[in-house]
């Protein structure tokens, strides 16, 4: 297993997760020791530091769950060794033998990253192993955004455009990510995931697209930009 941030000093902060669950602090102070800055200080005026401010967020999240950083994160020791050493070559990782089981399902995330594979808009290496992290952090029970640890909804709206382009273009009704993904992957199989043809008819609408509210699982003080109301990003 790879240790999450062996070799940092976190000024005396918890660095794992308590009996009561992990805390913000725990990955807010995770971001930091990656980045230099707290979450809601952080520069994404730029593509290179906006995928370094991504990398971090779930860097700092997984790290907080406890258990196997590459398993909570999505890759593979190889993967998470080459990421650290290139976008945080001062932060060193460990690894040894020892695996920590996954109980989400492996068959699903293969699914969700392929379909995002093979909509990559970007070149190198990041948009690889960003597939990888969104579909395993997908598994999780809340908005994708907040369990990537983004500060809000157009933080995900930004990647998916810069990374996967051909499917953020085809989300121009503006759906919830995670449901939109995987009425992707049914269309793809040929599968019709909804009851009713018309969006505007369904029962559902609120689900896929209501407005994605939350707080940040990393930055514990970030405020999202103001939205109109009604409209979401």
């Amino acid at each position: 297993m790879v240790h999450a941030f062996p070799n940092i000093k976190s000024g005396g902060a918890a660095s794992t997760a308590t009996e009561s669950g992990p805390s913000v602090r725990d990955a807010e102070s995770a971001y930091r020791d990656l980045t230099g800055v707290f979450p809601e200080a952080a520069n994404i005026d730029g593509d290179v530091h906006f995928d370094r401010h991504v990398l971090a967020s779930i860097l700092s999240l997984a790290s907080s769950e406890g258990g196997s950083l590459p398993a909570r994160a999505g890759l593979t020791d190889t993967e998470l060794g080459d990421l650290f050493s290139h976008w945080f070559p001062a932060r060193g990782v460990e690894s040894c033998g020892d695996h920590v089981a996954s109980v989400v399902d492996a068959d699903e995330i293969e699914m969700v990253r392929e379909l995002l594979l093979e909509n990559r808009s970007s070149e190198g290496d990041c948009g690889r192993w960003l597939a990888a992290m969104i579909a395993r952090r997908a598994m999780e029970p809340n908005h994708l955004w907040e369990d990537l640890g983004l500060r809000d909804r157009s933080e995900l709206t930004r990647l998916m455009a810069r990374h996967f382009a051909p499917l953020a273009g085809r989300n121009d009704k503006n759906m919830r990510w995670k449901r939109f993904i995987y009425r992707m992957m049914c269309e793809n199989d040929g599968f019709v995931m909804c009851s009713t043809p018309v969006c505007s008819n369904c029962a559902d609408y609120a689900l896929c697209y209501g407005a994605e509210t939350g707080t940040s699982r990393v930055a514990s003080t970030a405020q999202s930009p103001a939205t109109p109301a009604g409209q979401t990003v």
